[in-house]
C-alpha cells in the first residue's frame, strides 16, 4: 500500500478499526484452558460450563487441558493469548498459593490475569485411618501431643494446598507430624485406605463411599458449614481449631487487556451456566457450592486468599521447591 495517500491509509486504518470493534463477541470459537488432567474434577466442571457456552452464543467452546507445574503451565499459556475474551482459563486454589509462594510476573491472577467470575467452592475434609483409633479432632490433637513425629500426613508436595494445611493444623494445635508428599492431588488415597499414611486433608467427593463403609473416618469439615452429606461431621472451628479453614475453588480468568465488554459479556453467561439447575444439583452432590460473583468480588476473593496463604507459608517456614 505505498502508493495509497497517507490521508487515505489513516481513513482505511479508522474504517478497519471500526469494523473490527463492531463484531459481535464472540465472533469465534472459545477455549478454555484447564491446569488439570482430562477427567479430573476442574476438567469435568470446564466441560459442564463450556457445553453452556456454546449454547449461549452459538460457537463452539473447546476445553483444553494443559497440567503441570501447580497451575502454571496453563496460567502462562493464557496469559499470552490475546486479550479479546476468546481464551478463558479456569484457575484453581493452586494459583493463588503459587502466587503467593513463588509468584512468576508471567501470569498472577488479578494482574496479567483479570477475573470474570468464581465457580465453585469446596471444603476441604480432615480424615484419618481408623487404626488410629480417634474419633474427634480433639482426641486426634491428645494423640499426636503423646506421640511426636509418629503421626503422618500425606499432601501433594511443596506448595501444595494438602502441606499448607498439614502445617497449619500443626501450627495451631501445637503438634508435630511427618509430611509424606505424594506425586499428586488424591494420589495419597490407596496409602491412606492401607493406613500406610494416616491422616489426609482432601475434598469430600474422592471419599465419599470410603467414609460412608467406614474405612475412613472424618474429623472436620475444614469449611464454615457443615456439610450436607455429613451433617453428624463438626467444622474445624466447632472441633476446636477456630479461623483454620480450606476451601478448594476454582473460576474463569482472562488476559489482562481483554475488554469490559467482554468481560461482562462472559460474567452474564458463566453465571446462567453456574446456576443451571443440571450443573448446579451436580456441584451440591459433591459436597460444593456454586459462588456466581462478579469481577470485583472475585478480584477481592482473590486477594483474601492470596494473603491468608502467604501467612500461613511464612509461618511455617515453607520454601518454594
Amino acid at each position: 500500500m505505498k502508493n495509497v495517500p497517507a490521508c487515505v491509509l489513516a481513513l482505511l486504518i479508522a474504517i478497519s478499526g471500526h469494523w473490527a470493534a463492531a463484531q459481535p463477541f464472540p465472533s469465534r470459537p472459545l477455549r478454555i484452558l484447564v491446569p488439570s488432567p482430562a477427567g479430573s474434577s476442574p476438567d469435568i466442571r470446564a466441560r459442564q460450563i463450556g457445553a453452556k457456552l456454546a449454547e449461549a452464543f452459538g460457537q463452539p467452546v473447546i476445553v483444553e487441558n494443559r497440567p503441570g507445574a501447580n497451575g502454571l503451565i496453563a496460567a502462562r499459556e493464557a496469559a499470552k493469548a490475546a486479550p479479546d475474551g476468546h481464551t478463558l482459563f479456569l484457575a484453581l486454589i493452586n494459583n493463588a498459593i503459587g502466587d503467593a509462594l513463588k509468584p512468576d510476573p508471567c501470569c498472577r491472577l488479578n494482574q496479567e490475569l483479570l477475573p470474570v467470575s468464581r465457580f465453585t467452592m469446596t471444603p476441604l475434609i480432615m480424615v484419618v485411618n481408623p487404626s488410629l483409633q480417634v474419633s474427634s479432632l480433639k482426641e486426634f490433637i491428645s494423640l499426636a501431643k503423646n506421640r511426636a513425629n509418629s503421626i503422618t500426613y500425606a499432601s501433594a508436595g511443596p506448595g501444595s494446598i494438602g502441606q499448607l494445611v498439614g502445617e497449619w493444623v500443626k501450627s495451631e494445635a501445637g503438634i508435630q507430624a511427618l509430611e509424606v508428599p505424594y506425586k499428586g492431588v488424591n494420589a495419597e488415597i490407596p496409602d491412606l485406605l492401607g493406613g500406610q499414611v494416616m491422616v489426609s486433608y482432601i475434598v469430600p467427593q474422592v471419599v465419599m463411599t470410603p467414609l460412608k463403609a467406614g474405612k475412613l473416618r472424618a474429623l472436620a469439615v475444614m469449611g464454615p458449614a457443615r456439610l450436607e452429606m455429613f451433617p453428624e461431621v463438626p467444622t474445624s472451628a466447632e472441633a476446636g481449631l477456630p479461623g483454620v479453614e480450606a476451601l478448594a475453588w476454582n473460576g474463569i480468568f482472562v488476559p489482562a487487556g481483554t475488554p469490559r465488554a467482554a468481560i461482562n459479556t462472559l460474567h452474564r453467561e458463566l453465571v446462567k451456566a453456574y446456576n443451571a439447575p443440571e450443573v448446579k444439583s451436580q456441584v451440591l452432590a459433591t459436597g460444593s457450592e456454586v459462588a456466581a460473583d462478579t469481577p470485583e468480588e472475585f478480584a477481592a476473593f482473590v486477594r483474601a486468599e492470596t494473603a491468608k496463604w502467604a501467612k500461613v507459608i511464612r509461618d511455617a517456614g515453607i520454601k518454594p521447591d
